[in-house]
């Protein structure tokens, strides 16, 4: 089993050289017809590790990330592709890139100069959360964040640090393998540019999530994200709690819908009804994942919903740092 897909460098332990001895295993026993797209080396980035093939990466205006290619035994040469902002190159495959000022996207590619294995970070550059005029950015609606500073027991300490410009030319670009841009976009009206706020952490548990449920034999190509970013106004607007952690990108509602893909969750577990017992199905899932000690920098939230009127059966779930469960 792969240690971990996704591992905070601050406050975990990496034991990269046991992630980076058991990834051609992973390639080699990965789920019939589900294909996992991860790279036979790691990419450290802005305290993070990752091994997939793409991921998308957060930052703002001219902010600089160290990034750097490791693999099990640490000889090959690796080859930094930048479609903007500044490369520095440094010694073992390392390297200091600065995003440029101007918000968009610019995909960095770290390729194995051999093999050709890469790498593509999909870096958005973000427009910095002070941009907010009364609310609004370029005319969508956000609203104003909640005021935190008087809530000790919330790990949330600030408003998110910006957001994502979404375009129309942007919506279908990859920020995991198998997600995109588009799936986290808040429900409320508005046309383009929309905004999104997504926590990279996010992005893979939900790759891991998926790798999972593939694992018990559901096959599954990408997850319905029902509910992703919420800003504050759409927040406020469907009565949903305060301090949601959907309004910092940390939380997505999900369902498997594939077979038939029809909006809805599909019968898992083959009992000829789609019901919260289908919900069940996946909330196991999930719970093994957040009680795997290895999986620790994911563990979060959890809640099962069942059908209504105006949706089928989803789980809740989020990177909240503690065990919540309802």
């Amino acid at each position: 089993m792969f240690m971990r897909t996704f591992a905070r460098a601050s406050g975990v332990t990496i034991q990269v050289p046991v992630i980076l001895a058991l990834i051609s295993q992973v390639v080699a026993g990965s789920p019939v017809g589900f294909f996992h797209q991860k790279a036979r080396f790691a990419i450290r980035f802005d305290n993070y590790i990752s091994h997939h093939g793409v991921i998308g990466v957060f930052v703002l205006p001219g902010e600089k990330i160290e990034l750097e290619a490791i693999d099990s035994d640490g000889e090959k040469k690796y080859v930094l592709r930048a479609s903007g902002g500044d490369v520095t190159s440094r010694r073992n495959n390392k390297w200091l890139w600065q995003a440029p000022e101007e918000v968009g996207l610019y995909p960095v590619e770290i390729s194995q100069t051999e093999s050709g294995d890469c790498i593509t970070l999909n870096v958005f550059v973000m427009i910095p959360y002070d941009d907010l005029e009364n609310g609004c950015l370029n005319g969508y609606r956000i609203g104003s964040y909640p005021d935190l500073a008087s809530h000790k027991k919330l790990p949330i300490r600030s408003p998110p640090r910006g957001f994502i410009e979404v375009t129309e030319a942007n919506e279908e670009t990859l920020v995991a393998p198998h997600f995109r841009l588009k799936q986290f976009l808040c429900k409320q009206d508005g046309g383009y540019p929309k905004y999104v706020v997504l926590k990279e952490q996010l992005l893979l548990k939900l790759e891991l999530i998926l790798e999972k449920i593939n694992d018990k034999g559901y096959r599954c190509d990408t997850l319905h994200i029902m509910s992703g970013y919420r800003t504050p106004c759409y927040n406020g607007a469907i009565g949903n709690v305060k301090y949601s952690r959907h309004m910092w990108g940390s939380a997505a509602d999900i369902f498997v819908d594939r077979d038939p893909k029809d909006g809805v969750m599909d019968d898992l577990n083959r009992d000829g009804l789609v019901d919260i017992r289908d919900a069940g199905v996946l909330y196991e899932i999930v719970d093994d994942v957040d009680c795997d000690s290895q999986y620790r920098c994911f563990v979060g939230g959890l809640g099962k919903y069942r059908q209504t009127t105006a949706h089928g059966p989803f789980i809740h779930v989020d990177v909240r740092g503690y065990r919540a469960r309802w």
